[in-house]
């Protein structure tokens, strides 16, 4: 990554509007954030005139307005064609045979066309949203849904084997047909499998890698949850928010810049002070999804942890104060990556320009769906589908 001048050599606005920016030159007219004029100024923090744009509580009147850019898009036509072919893949696969109208029903259409603005073609849409999808999968048939034979003695070992649907394992001669069999044999691997090859076809092996990397932290923390589940332990809010920094949408932001048809250099990728302001935005995601989930989770008969319910439990507090509570550490997570994201901005590097504005509007998309999705306003089905609750989306 290049070497960005000290901030002082610039004005903090200066460097915050380069980011809202997004990215200049031809072709990237489409990249850029609403202007500044429609957010609150950066001097605003937590409990101060919180929460530019459309972040507001939407349906569920628990959620306070949550500082965060608005989404840039909506396209009906765009969303249900994402998932009138996602439903076809998954019945392709068998893929939740049976509950396609659950799937149907997430909208995971529009939520890409929110969450990945800068994307206009359907199958570059539609790559990640089988991956992501693959993700719900492994979460609900592994650890979630006893009903689709999640075991908790197997989790460890159902995960591993999803890895190796991504990220191939060379076994020797004598047993690789027997492995092969158990790829084929499983939903949920043959979704892995299929939605990775979909990806690669916009991918280099650099950001595939990144993506099996970020899938792999993803279930470390599938487990390590699985393991407060089985031992009735209940995570202290630290030991929670480290673990749903694994357990987050980072496997759904890395793929930002492979649909979007450019890369993010791996070196870049990995620097501490890029990877620190995504890490904070991905976990500002999850924040988001606690707060909308909470109440369907709380309607719910298996055992979920969330945000607002741990902090009330460990600090005493009311269930409103806890929740306002989340609502400002979601705040100081994106006031975090705003701040960093323009400082790294001055470097002038294009594709971390671009990048950083991709997660800076995949805050708005993700908050928009969590706001707007019946899922989160509705009563709770009877019966099972994908379930989301405690999982990164």
């Amino acid at each position: 990554m290049q070497t960005h001048p000290p901030a002082s050599a610039r004005s903090r606005a200066a460097l915050l509007e380069r980011l809202r920016g997004g990215p200049a030159g031809f072709g990237t007219a489409s990249l850029r954030v609403p202007p500044a004029s429609l957010r609150v100024p950066p001097a605003a923090r937590p409990g101060a005139n919180r929460r530019p744009g459309s972040g507001g509580g939407g349906g569920n009147g628990e959620v306070p307005e949550l500082y965060c850019p608005p989404a840039l898009r909506e396209h009906d036509a765009l969303a249900r064609e994402i998932d009138d072919r996602l439903i076809e893949w998954a019945e392709h696969t068998g893929l939740y045979e049976g509950r396609l109208d659950d799937v149907r029903a997430l909208s995971l259409g529009r939520y890409f066309v929110l969450a990945f603005a800068h994307v206009h073609d359907p199958d570059r849409l539609l790559a990640p949203a089988k991956c992501t999808l693959a993700q719900w999968a492994s979460d609900d048939y592994y650890c979630d849904d006893d009903s689709a034979g999640a075991d908790p003695l197997r989790i460890a070992t159902n995960l591993s084997l999803a890895n190796a649907a991504v990220d191939p394992a060379y076994l020797p001669a004598r047993y690789a047909p027997g492995h092969e069999d158990t790829l084929r044999a499983d939903p949920v691997l043959v979704a892995f499998r299929s939605s990775a090859a979909h990806l690669k076809q916009y991918a280099t092996w650099s950001q595939i890698t990144r993506y099996r990397h970020e899938l792999a932290a993803l279930w470390s923390g599938y487990t390590a949850e699985a393991g407060w589940r089985v031992t009735g332990r209940t995570p202290s809010v630290q030991e929670f928010l480290t673990v749903r920094q694994d357990n987050s949408f980072l496997p759904v932001m890395v793929m930002l810049d492979a649909a979007g048809g450019y890369e993010l250099p791996v070196e870049t990728y990995g620097d501490p002070r890029v990877r620190g302001a995504v890490l904070k935005a991905a976990s500002a995601g999850v924040v988001v999804n606690d707060l909308y989930s909470m109440r369907r989770e709380e309607q719910g008969t298996a055992v979920s942890y969330n945000l607002p319910s741990l902090i009330q439990a460990e600090d005493g507090c009311t269930r409103e104060e806890a929740v306002r509570r989340s609502a400002d550490i979601h705040d100081e997570l994106v006031h975090a990556f705003e701040d960093e994201s323009a400082a790294l901005a001055a470097a002038g590097f294009p594709p971390l320009t671009r990048y950083l504005a991709d997660v800076w509007a995949w805050l708005g998309g993700n908050l928009e769906w969590h706001r707007t999705s019946a899922r989160y306003h509705a009563e709770p089905a009877t019966g099972s589908g994908p379930t989301q609750e405690g999982t990164p989306a």
